[in-house]
């Protein structure tokens, strides 16, 4: 029984029928009617009426649910009540409704009903407890409302909370709202399509099941700050929001994964001990993200590790960060990103495809870091010059052609274009000293071939 509620033996008893006369009583003209302290009897049923003036329930309580379907009305409130039900599907509020403090109990159609209900004014539910004998505690699908919906101050909800396809241009507020579901991996808060100015899950917000916002629009905040997410599988689905900010720093990790696919952020609020797989993030699309370390090279290793959580490789992600580092001016940072995408990219592959791999990253970084090739080939240039400058060469066509330049013949073998007139002029009467030439030659035209591979791949991919 909500606190606020008179005990029995205060009430004063009125039939639900003489409430719904007095209520459509022409002759009293705007007067507010207002009911105090009171029981009523039997079912209040508005469906379809068309009330002309204030109501106000205060401190009541109703043995049936009260039904305005479909009614025309003007600020409507119900607080600090007890009844079994409040139904107001497709009803037009012409200013707030008010159901702050009130205990609802309700079956199929749910506790409190406001499905494509319009709302001129605002929604008040703070310290509402609603209690669901079935699944559905507050159902408003469809609701239009030109207010803001409140949910805080203590408001619980026994049964899932729906809000799909509304549109609440005030927005909606439900900090330290706790959602109780009898199942983790229940959907426990349903906003699939929902359209708002700001939707606020934060501030010891609380779910003990899943919370879902597919396709949610959102001008601007969408937070979980401090939030506690319990639901199993997907404890926080995204999928395709486009929202102007969103705020993922929660109080702890959620239970389940959090599903970002094919969303858009203007900016993401984030903290590395809050992050937990699997995380979703294929298509995600952002243009601000925020640091908490103090160096850039700190803070893509942390984003690194972020997108290491996604469930299955995807390089979208990757690609992504790479051009956020970029459009910062972190050009190094984006090549390290992009590398480490070649990377995962590569345990994907079959044996020959990660041999190819390997080779790509062992002699020019994937074309990411090209300098590789030019050690290599200083490397063994100079390997070859010393094994070249203890041996005598054999002429192939005696007195012709330059001297003999040991450092000259082995740089001419390793560039396979061009040539520095050593390389047809000599030739080694020792085969090992001549399968040493051949190598460097093979090797010369495998560092052309995957310079020339990972630098085509990064023009085509970067």
């Amino acid at each position: 029984m909500n606190a606020a509620a008179p005990s029995p033996a205060a009430e004063r008893s009125v039939d639900a029928g003489v409430v719904r006369r007095d209520i459509l009583d022409a002759d009293t003209g705007a007067d507010p009617y207002v009911l105090r302290d009171a029981r009523v009897r039997g079912a209040l049923t508005l469906d379809g009426a068309e009330i002309r003036r204030l109501v106000r329930f205060e401190r009541c309580r109703f043995d049936e649910p009260m039904t305005l379907e479909g009614a025309n009305t003007l600020a409507f409130s119900v607080t600090d009540c007890e009844l079994p039900g409040f139904l107001a599907p497709t009803a037009q509020i012409g200013g707030r409704l008010d159901l702050r403090g009130s205990t609802f109990t309700g079956g199929r159609r749910g506790a409190v009903n406001l499905v494509h209900t319009h709302v001129a004014g605002g929604l008040r539910l703070d310290r509402a407890h609603l209690v669901a004998r079935e699944e559905i505690a507050l159902n408003a699908g469809g609701l239009v409302i030109q207010g803001a919906v409140f949910c805080e101050d203590g408001f619980v909800a026994h049964g899932q909370v729906l809000f799909p396809g509304a549109e609440l241009t005030g927005g909606l507020w439900m900090g330290g709202a706790r959602i109780v579901v009898p199942e983790p991996d229940t959907i426990a808060f349903n906003g699939d399509g929902l359209r708002a100015s700001t939707v606020r899950l934060h501030e010891g917000f609380r779910t003990e099941g899943r919370v879902r916002l597919r396709g949610v629009r959102v001008d601007d905040l969408l937070s979980f700050g401090r939030a506690e997410l319990l639901g199993a599988g997907s404890s926080l689905m995204c999928v395709g929001a486009q929202v102007e900010a969103l705020d993922l720093r929660f109080a702890r990790p959620p239970a389940g994964g959090v599903n970002l696919r094919n969303a858009h952020a203007g900016r993401i609020q984030d903290r590395p001990d809050t992050w937990q797989r699997p995380l979703g993030l294929d298509g995600l699309t952002y243009d601000w993200l925020a640091s908490t370390a103090t160096a850039q090279r700190e803070d893509s290793t942390n984003r690194l590790a972020w997108l290491r959580l996604q469930p299955v490789h995807a390089p979208q992600p990757y690609e992504q960060l790479a051009a956020y580092y970029r459009r910062l001016g972190h050009e190094d940072e984006a090549r390290r990103v992009l590398l480490v995408r070649e990377r995962r990219r590569r345990s994907t592959l079959g044996p020959a495809g990660r041999a190819w791999g390997w080779l790509l990253e062992a002699t020019v970084g994937y074309g990411y870091r090209p300098w590789i090739a030019g050690i290599w080939l200083a490397a063994l240039t100079v390997l070859g010059a010393a094994v070249f400058a203890a041996h005598t060469p054999v002429p192939n066509k005696k007195g012709e052609g330059p001297p003999f330049n040991a450092f000259a013949y082995a740089l001419d073998l390793m560039v396979p274009i061009g040539g520095l007139g050593q390389r047809d002029g000599w030739h080694w009467s020792e085969s090992y000293v001549q399968g040493l030439a051949y190598g460097l030659i093979a090797v010369g035209w495998i560092l052309t071939t995957t310079v020339v591979a990972g630098v085509t791949r990064t023009l085509n991919r970067a």
